[in-house]
């Protein structure tokens, strides 16, 4: 099968990613998982890697202005909402309805780039220490595959630490 073949059999918002990603340079191909790929570990085990290795975008709303503001964490990582607000302002829940608008995409399947409306971005630097990371493609069975430092590229977000650390 060649690549437009590919394409073609991709849900419309995959399809949207994948064009995205050749527009950029990206060769690795948006893939699509048999079972759901809505949480970390269904993603994990579709593709065989760990669940750190699942870069998972979490949206939230910026409480001030209604902002989105995208988090890219590991799949093994709890969101520190405090750590994203202290750079970012304070955050509120963002709802299914918000997430759609904002980003063009399903909860589920948010994708790292090519939002409806450009999202403050933060990457978890816990993603670095990788060598891979899956990240979904706009569609909860669509993921594609990427390293840290193409998620870097891609998405032009600071690195920092926003990972709920428990107490020794």
């Amino acid at each position: 099968m060649n690549d437009m073949q590919n394409l073609e059999a991709l849900p419309d918002s995959a399809r949207r990613v994948a064009l995205l990603l050749q527009e950029r340079g990206h060769a690795s191909p948006v893939v699509m998982l048999p079972e759901t790929g809505k949480t970390s570990a269904e993603a994990a085990a579709g593709l065989g890697c760990s669940v750190a290795q699942i870069a998972k975008s979490i949206l939230f709303r910026r409480r001030d202005d209604d902002a989105p503001v995208l988090v890219i964490a590991s799949g093994v990582n709890r969101v520190d909402e405090k750590k994203v607000a202290a750079r970012v302002g304070e955050l509120a829940r963002a709802d299914a309805k918000f997430v759609r608008e904002k980003t063009g995409y399903a909860i589920g399947g948010v994708c790292p780039i090519g939002h409806a409306s450009q999202p403050v971005t933060l990457i978890d630097e816990d993603l670095l220490a990788l060598d891979s990371l899956w990240a979904a493609a706009g569609h909860p069975h669509a993921v594609f595959n990427l390293t840290p430092q193409d998620l870097v590229a891609l998405t032009g977000a600071p690195v920092v630490d926003v990972a709920l650390r428990e107490p020794a």
